[in-house]
């Protein structure tokens, strides 16, 4: 995946960014690559954002390390101990993951940190391995409305049944499925639009990793492949 170069507009975007730089970071030798995701291979909790920032994620090698959203990010799965530490500054940090997972829609940073439908679709793929690779997944957690459209797809695709009424993406939303399924969980996103314009609060946050436990303590065993 990190040699992937099916979108030509990210590619271009991702390798600019990487020789250019912020003046805060020339120093940095960015990974300007496609970003793979990120934590414990036991997971039950699987986290799913847009795509990397391209001074975060494309700079230091990992998912949400390095930029504003993932300063709220981990600080919030710290606190309710999915993290080792609230700080994420580089891919060697010491940053452990305890039953979480973290990956993201698409891996590549796109401008204005908009893909277009088609780098979605042409990124599905990635995600879908990963939920099969993490077979102890029992909640995904999408951060953002383009997170959580697809998070719903690749279960449906898989064979989840169709919930009734249709899912409508709303902050602390649950969709659940019949045992054996993940339950899909959608929050707003921790980008700097939502975090300072208080959309998002860290109250907020935390409160949908609460739900997130509650679900945790009383799920099945296992997951319908």
């Amino acid at each position: 995946m990190t040699a992937c170069s099916r979108c030509p507009r990210l590619v271009a975007h991702r390798e600019h960014v990487a020789r250019t730089k912020r003046r805060a970071f020339r120093d940095w030798i960015y990974w300007g690559k496609p970003l793979p995701g990120f934590g414990d291979p036991r997971a039950r909790l699987l986290l799913i954002g847009l795509a990397p920032a391209a001074h975060g994620g494309n700079r230091t090698g990992r998912m949400f390390t390095g930029d504003r959203s993932g300063d709220w990010l981990y600080r919030a799965l710290h606190r309710a101990g999915f993290a080792s530490q609230a700080e994420a500054t580089s891919a060697d940090d010491g940053l452990r993951l305890s039953g979480a997972y973290i990956t993201a829609t698409v891996r590549c940073a796109p401008p204005d940190n908009q893909p277009t439908r088609v780098e979605i679709e042409s990124c599905r793929n990635y995600l879908v391995r990963e939920l099969e690779a993490l077979a102890g997944v029992r909640v995904i957690l999408a951060l953002g409305k383009i997170a959580f459209d697809a998070s719903l797809r690749v279960l449906l695709e898989h064979g989840a049944p169709v919930p009734r009424p249709a899912p409508r993406f709303a902050h602390g939303a649950e969709v659940r499925f019949p045992s054996g399924w993940p339950c899909l969980i959608a929050s707003y996103h921790p980008s700097q639009h939502n975090t300072q314009t208080g959309r998002l609060t860290e109250a907020m946050l935390d409160g949908v990793l609460e739900q997130v436990r509650r679900l945790l303590d009383g799920a099945p065993a296992h997951r319908r492949t």
